[in-house]
């Protein structure tokens, strides 16, 4: 028999706590040991409870949950989902270390409980087999950043023709808000235009570019439906919505539309990298970054058969080894590397090196 998921429920409210529980508690392959009203009852439990997975709420009384991740995870390295309303703490919360997130429900909008129920679950699951690394330090999101160039990888300048005849699309899921940070904060401002697939709910997808804009030398935003792709520019796809790139007179734009989930997901990787294989005539680059499952590696692959020139994350740096991993095997990725490496192979590839 297969062992079953431990985890542990932190939420000061009761009402989200005893849902929580109950959710989990109805999966076969789940078991919810215990649970903590605060970070301090949580940390008296842990030593005792030993889960393999912990739920935290963000916005607690007393100490926070970024503070409460700070000082647990480099002792304790316990893969956190964390469960939030629509905050920009969470971002903060999983540059500390955080494996994902989890939208809380709107009682008010049918089926958002069914939703966040099969959510849950899957974070859950997904976080159990995921690999915890210690947070990076990074200006919070109330903190004022001055845009500079803050890239700590001198690359030399890319030609006005490599920066009008490249796209970029970069594809990532579990563990990867944190990882298309680390890529995008070490590319200089002079970079042919980037499309971003990242699976998050409808919401953060807004509130994370904002983020990546502050932090990066890159212009970053949420794309909207015609969005010009052009140097400088990173574009990352709506939550809730797929995002195509697709000719538009002698220009390349993106379509965002509202539409059934692709290999499970909205927005899918694999639709951002199919549409740019069929569609983008010019030079393509693909890069499929850590992330449960397989989403985006079919879609690389054609890419790949396209022309493009394709980049997979290597399994010691993803916190989750499934969607370069499945890339990667079927033949997908042109070069494997780290993700600290892969800024440097972008570069290089570009430059003609």
């Amino acid at each position: 028999m297969n062992k079953k998921i431990k985890v542990m429920v932190v939420d000061d409210s009761n009402l989200f706590r005893q849902m929580i529980m109950q959710i989990l508690a109805s999966q076969s392959d789940i078991e919810v040991v215990g649970y903590a009203i605060n970070a301090y009852d949580a940390k008296n439990k842990i030593p005792q409870l030993k889960p393999d997975v912990l739920t935290l709420d963000v916005e607690m009384p007393g100490l926070s949950g970024i503070d409460f991740l700070k000082q647990l995870l480099p002792t304790n390295p316990i893969p956190v989902v964390l469960v939030s309303s629509l905050n920009l703490s969470v971002f903060d919360a999983l540059s500390a270390g955080a494996v994902d997130f989890v939208r809380k429900p709107d009682m008010s909008k049918r089926n958002s409980k069914d939703i966040f129920s099969q959510t849950l679950a899957l974070k859950v699951r997904a976080a159990s087999k995921a690999k915890v690394r210690i947070g990076v330090q990074r200006p919070s999101a109330s903190t004022p950043v001055t845009k500079t160039n803050r890239a700590s990888i001198a690359f030399p300048s890319l030609s006005r023709t490599v920066l009008d005849s490249t796209i970029i699309g970069i594809g990532a899921s579990t563990g990867g808000t944190e990882a298309t940070l680390a890529v995008l904060e070490n590319l200089p401002a002079q970079m042919p235009g980037i499309v971003v697939t990242q699976h998050m709910p409808e919401g953060f997808t807004a509130m994370y570019a904002q983020r990546l804009n502050r932090i990066c030398n890159l212009e970053v935003k949420e794309a909207q439906n015609g969005d010009v792709i052009r140097p400088g520019l990173v574009l990352i796809a709506p939550g809730g919505k797929q995002m195509e790139v697709v000719r538009s007179g002698r220009n390349y734009t993106v379509q965002c539309h509202l539409g059934a989930k692709v290999s499970g997901h909205a927005p899918s990787v694999d639709v951002l990298f199919s549409t740019i294989a069929k569609n983008v005539a010019i030079r393509k680059v693909g890069i499929i970054m850590t992330g449960m499952g397989s989403d985006g590696a079919e879609g690389l692959l054609k890419m790949r058969k396209a022309g493009a020139y394709t980049i997979g994350q290597d399994k010691e740096t993803c916190v989750v080894y499934g969607m370069p991993m499945v890339a990667y095997k079927i033949g997908a990725v042109c070069t494997q590397t780290s993700l600290d490496n892969i800024p440097s192979v972008l570069m290089q590839h570009l430059a003609g090196k």
